[in-house]
């Protein structure tokens, strides 16, 4: 098959990746291996995190439409009070991670509206559940990408003048040979102050399976998982206790902090106020990542609220999940953990009351659409990453680093993005790495191989390091590097010309950053300080 853009991976940056292209005007095929697009908004089931003022700016004209619709979809199809039907930024959730927590179901229909007009006119076509597993080069460019049916093993060989790698770890770089890295480069190589002194490739974020659950009468304690006792008596170095306690540490201080839970909450869901500048939220853990707030709904609607677990305790990182032969092994692991987690909540969690368990932890596991309730990918927080025209490095936006100077300016702008350079536990034994950051920029010569002429990344495999890839992960950061290839591609295509070639010939490259604008992409930042 043929088309003008071909995007690998269907994520919030496959997704913006292909409409951009498909707003422009080109023909596109998209792929994605899970039965979801969305990626870590839907199929990884993690609420979007997102900086202070999304509300007023700082997100592209399509991204705050992505948000909208689905406040748009509550207000069409869901038994709202009136009072929450009528607020403008009803937070369906009311969790203290965002401004905009929901199911993440909600976010797969919204997405499928967005691309139903283009599916219906034949420019677009989603293979799904597709992967790549090969792909042919010619010299600098890769000419085709094989993708392989998740379930049946049929194969698709897909051609197209661009090729976009919107996958959640960069599968198409080591597939088309194109020069990238994994883990943690050494300060020598980045000049990054929190570097390590030698690179350390493997060293990685750790991943987690999500999973929901409310709570409700009766006992709903399931098996417990094969390797429970494991789990139950693992304790990390650094952690304080063992990984399952209320005990973690603090991700900004590092000093340990007793999380507390209190299922179904009898709060005001219209009072919860989710600002990432005064807290990280997380410390009730049941409203932290809460997705539905039972008493913004019609009383009788929901048994209980619904509550993602996105939690310290189900971080796995004993070992990186790419660029390893055992990969399937931790990724059964890190589900296994998710599964003792819940075990552990349900029969031995330590309560206020001083008994053991909620016995009434429920897994829902229709929220998630999958058959063992955990979400259908695992969520991955870091990924292969090309090497590119210029590295964004710790010291272009920490604020410890450029102090009331705000980040640096990148000439070569192709949109913007806040949040702090989080960085979970490692697959090194690293701790937390959570720093306040200056609201940056995305520079295009993050989007530009240093070799390979007709492949962008449109994901978290930007050129970043692992300390910026803190930031750049995030969903409407991602969403924007998406967008912005997608857009890239498109206007190439009508010039002629070479991506490099955009950014090293100044009038192109303000003829595309006009045409960004106009596409409603914001470029840089108001007056505003980083947290």
């Amino acid at each position: 098959m043929h088309t003008d853009v071909l995007v690998i991976g269907g994520g919030l940056g496959g997704v913006a990746a292909a409409l951009a292209a498909l707003r422009a005007g080109r023909s596109v095929i998209l792929t994605e291996e899970f039965d979801w697009l969305g990626g870590q908004l839907t199929s990884q089931a993690v609420p979007p995190d997102e900086h202070s003022w999304v509300e007023q700016f700082g997100i592209t004209a399509s991204y705050r439409a992505l948000r909208e619709g689905i406040r748009d979809y509550y207000r069409r199809n869901y038994p709202l009070t009136e009072a929450s039907r009528a607020a403008a930024q009803l937070n369906p959730g009311a969790g203290y991670v965002s401004k905009l927590c929901h199911e993440p179901r909600v976010a797969v229909a919204v997405l499928e509206e967005m691309l139903a007009p283009y599916r219906a006119s034949r420019r677009l076509l989603v293979l799904q559940p597709y992967r790549p597993v090969a792909a042919e080069t010619d010299g600098d460019r890769v000419t085709a990408v094989t993708v392989q049916h998740r379930d049946t093993d049929e194969q698709v060989t897909l051609t197209a003048p661009f090729i976009l790698d919107a996958t959640e770890t960069g599968q198409l770089l080591p597939l088309t040979g194109t020069e990238y890295v994994t883990g943690f480069e050494s300060q020598a190589e980045t000049g990054e102050p929190s570097a390590p002194a030698e690179a350390q490739p493997l060293n990685m974020q750790a991943v987690s399976y999500c999973f929901a659950v409310d709570h409700v009468d009766g006992d709903q304690v399931g098996d417990k998982p094969a390797n429970y006792a494991f789990w139950r008596n693992y304790q990390p170095e650094f952690w304080g206790d063992r990984l399952l306690s209320w005990t973690a540490p603090n991700p900004r201080t590092l000093e340990s902090a007793q999380r507390t839970f209190t299922p179904n909450p009898d709060d005001d869901p219209l009072a919860v106020v989710a600002d990432q500048r005064r807290t990280g939220g997380d410390m009730n853990l049941w409203t932290f990542r809460r997705i539905a707030a039972r008493r913004h709904f019609v009383p009788g609607t929901y048994e209980s609220d619904i509550c993602l677990v996105n939690w310290p305790m189900i971080d796995y990182f004993e070992g990186p999940v790419i660029e390893v032969p055992d990969a399937a092994k931790h990724l059964a692991a890190a589900k296994e953990l998710s599964l003792s987690v819940l075990y552990w909540l349900q029969t031995e969690a330590p309560r206020a009351d001083g008994g053991t368990g909620f016995p009434g932890l429920r897994l829902r596991a229709d929220v998630v659409g999958s058959a063992d309730g955990l979400a259908q990918a695992p969520y991955i927080r870091e990924s292969r990453r090309i090497k590119a025209e210029y590295t964004i490095v710790e010291q272009d936006l920490s604020v410890a680093v450029r102090g009331d100077r705000g980040a640096a300016w990148y000439d070569d702008s192709v949109g913007i993005g806040m949040y702090r350079i989080d960085l979970h536990p490692s697959t090194g034994g690293d701790n937390y790495i959570d720093v306040a950051s200056s609201p940056f920029r995305i520079p295009l010569g993050a989007l530009i191989p240093q070799r390979v002429e007709n492949l962008l990344p449109a994901s978290k495999n930007l050129g970043t390091t692992h300390i910026t890839n803190g930031c750049y992960r995030l969903h409407p950061v991602e969403w924007n590097i998406g967008e912005a290839a997608g857009l890239l591609a498109a206007f190439c295509l009508d010039r002629g010309a070479a991506p490099r070639a955009v950014r090293g010939t100044p009038t192109l490259l303000r003829e595309f950053q006009d045409h960004l604008v106009a596409q409603g992409i914001e470029l840089g930042w108001p007056n505003v300080t980083g947290y």
